[in-house]
């Protein structure tokens, strides 16, 4: 589920200019969308981690199985003086299971929107890895910089909860393009990628017993109404998750309950009954066409991990160039 997003700046854009233009233009399209990487604000990282801990959501309990048991060999394969660099790095705990084996780093890089989440990382990678130098990048995965003197060093790129899926075909072919930039010619990245499965699983998975994924959906609105003065009434919409089958997705939607009328911006955005907000998508992709966008982008599969039951797969990608 995890996105990426963009911080605040002074009077250029800021981030909240550039969220009330997502979220207007969002609205004025015919089938109403919000962004999905605006669910990580304090509240919205919170409820995310609540989200990995449920018995429904299967993709952070496997993968992180698969990486306890892959992390010896994927430390194997990095050279001394690495630097580890992840994507969205959130709480970190994954990570952990990779630096427990990856003791000749010279550096973990953690970039991601939540600053809060950046230090509580930072804290407790301290105190767990003692020597460890940690960076830590408020940001987004498009225009986060690494520190200079870390640029001659190996990379290894870490991406997990396959986030990825959260993407168009073209978007995650060219995120993974600006990976391969960034991380440079002797790239590899360690990459969690989601596979298809019964809807029976999926469903729930999006849309837990407990409503946790729910009000992670609804606190989009709210951020909305406290960071843009929007007026939506939370209440009066509902969260549900549908398995498109012919896009091979789950789809996150806002279903409003009422006839109304939302304003956002000095805008009036009506709303009929039954009428949705598409909120997130997260793609489920069968191995042979996710291996093909891995392709195109500049990378090959070097090694692959899964579970048992494969339900989830570990990709240790190389750069072609």
């Amino acid at each position: 589920m995890k996105p990426d997003d963009l911080h605040d700046r002074a009077r250029a854009p800021g981030p909240s200019d550039e969220f009330l233009h997502d979220v207007v233009e969002g609205l004025s399209r015919a089938q109403k969308t919000l962004p999905c990487r605006y669910f990580y604000d304090a509240r919205g990282s919170e409820l995310f981690e609540e989200i990995t801990a449920l018995p429904e959501y299967y993709p952070t309990r496997v993968e992180a199985a698969i990486l306890r048991d892959c992390a010896p060999q994927i430390a194997a394969r990095t050279a001394p003086g690495s630097v580890l660099v992840e994507f969205g790095s959130g709480s970190s705990t994954k990570t952990e299971l990779l630096l427990s084996q990856m003791r000749d780093l010279a550096a973990y890089v953690a970039i991601d929107v939540s600053s809060s989440a950046l230090e509580d990382a930072r804290k407790r990678l301290r105190d767990r890895c003692p020597g460890l130098r940690v960076d830590t990048v408020v940001g987004d995965f498009w225009s986060a910089q690494i520190a200079p003197d870390l640029a001659n060093a190996p990379r290894v790129g870490f991406f997990p909860g396959s986030t990825i899926g959260n993407l168009e075909p073209a978007d995650a072919q060219a995120l993974l393009q600006r990976f391969a930039s960034m991380l440079g010619e002797r790239a590899r990245l360690i990459i969690g990628v989601d596979v298809m499965k019964p809807a029976s699983i999926l469903i729930p998975a999006y849309d837990d017993a407990q409503g946790v994924t729910a009000a992670f959906n609804l606190n989009l609105l709210t951020r909305g109404n406290r960071e843009l003065g929007a007026d939506f009434d939370v209440g009066a919409f509902r969260h549900v998750a549908i398995w498109n089958e012919a896009k091979t997705r789950i789809e996150m939607r806002l279903v409003s309950l009422r006839e109304q009328i939302v304003h956002v911006g000095g805008r009036a955005f009506p709303f009929a009954v039954g009428e949705t907000i598409h909120t997130e998508n997260s793609h489920k992709w069968p191995a042979e066409i996710f291996d093909r966008i891995v392709e195109r982008a500049g990378w090959r599969v070097a090694a692959q991990w899964t579970d048992p039951d494969q339900l989830f797969r570990v990709l240790e990608l190389r750069a072609l160039a």
